[in-house]
């Protein structure tokens, strides 16, 4: 990458590592950051992500989360290799094809059985420019509508708002049999599933909090499917409360607003039909 902004970028990486960087490759990496496949000089590659005005703090809580998502050993995670206010600096994970979906039900199960001290994390949940509050709670029901929804409602139109609104007014009887808080990736989505050269599914990019484990399902079934295979050896390991299957579209709020707020698009109308399940 050839430049002044090319050398500020290999800068930051040599500052967060400690390694001289031999070439930086630009990358395809998502919607919100830039992503480069780096070659150190001594023959080590790294995945890195970088953005103007990335808030302080962002990749240092991103690395916080992807730590404590590899801790229970369920699935693997890339090792953090260094992160500073501008960059993160990830193992390079070759990509391969879609493996065994029930590896990564069986995987996730035991990360969400992990636990978290409750629902809620020390940081607060930032997700591109949006910022939400996480606040710890004992409350499941208390912190979806506190701390995930009713910030949102402000990014949305009226009518999509008001369905929200409702929605929370109900929720401590439509959230489910209460259950201990998991151990959550908080944006898993099926692009944040990296299936490597080797058949095994890694998470990626999480945002990653104590929550209620449907919300990760949910996520996941939004935009495709983990596959049949996944939600049996999911089940096998921790099975799931009656009447999960009627909570999904529920869970799927969150993202749907996030979306939203993001994107614009078609995503209000869309979290305002989920939100209509439960008037």
């Amino acid at each position: 990458m050839p430049g002044a902004a090319g050398r500020a970028l290999t800068d930051a990486i040599g500052d967060a590592t400690g390694r001289a960087v031999g070439a930086a490759e630009r990358v395809a990496g998502g919607d919100i950051n830039e992503a480069f496949r780096v070659t150190f000089e001594d023959g080590g590659r790294a995945f890195v992500k970088t953005r103007a005005g990335a808030v302080p703090g962002e990749y240092q809580a991103e690395a916080e989360g992807l730590r404590w998502l590899a801790e229970p050993g369920g699935l693997p995670v890339p090792e953090v290799l260094g992160v500073g206010e501008r960059v993160l600096v990830l193992e390079w994970i070759e990509a391969g094809r879609r493996g065994d979906e029930a590896e990564l039900g069986r995987g996730l199960a035991l990360v969400h059985q992990a636990g978290a001290p409750a629902f809620g994390a020390p940081r607060p949940l930032r997700i591109g420019r949006l910022t939400l509050p996480n606040d710890p709670a004992a409350d499941w029901a208390g912190f979806y509508a506190r701390n995930r929804l009713l910030p949102l409602l402000g990014e949305v139109p009226a009518g999509t708002a008001r369905a929200v609104e409702r929605v929370c007014e109900r929720l401590p009887e439509l959230a489910g049999p209460a259950e201990p808080p998991a151990r959550l990736h908080g944006d898993l989505w099926s692009g944040n599933v990296l299936w490597g050269a080797d058949g095994r599914p890694w998470l990626i990019d999480p945002a990653a909090y104590g929550g209620h484990r449907e919300v990760d399902l949910a996520m996941l079934n939004l935009f495709g499917s983990p596959g049949a295979a996944f939600e049996a050896a999911y089940e096998d390991v921790a099975p799931l409360a009656d009447g999960h299957a009627e909570r999904v579209a529920l869970w799927q709020l969150f993202p749907l607003l996030v979306h939203a707020a993001l994107f614009g698009g078609g995503y209000a109308a869309s979290a305002e039909r989920a939100a209509g399940h439960y008037a």
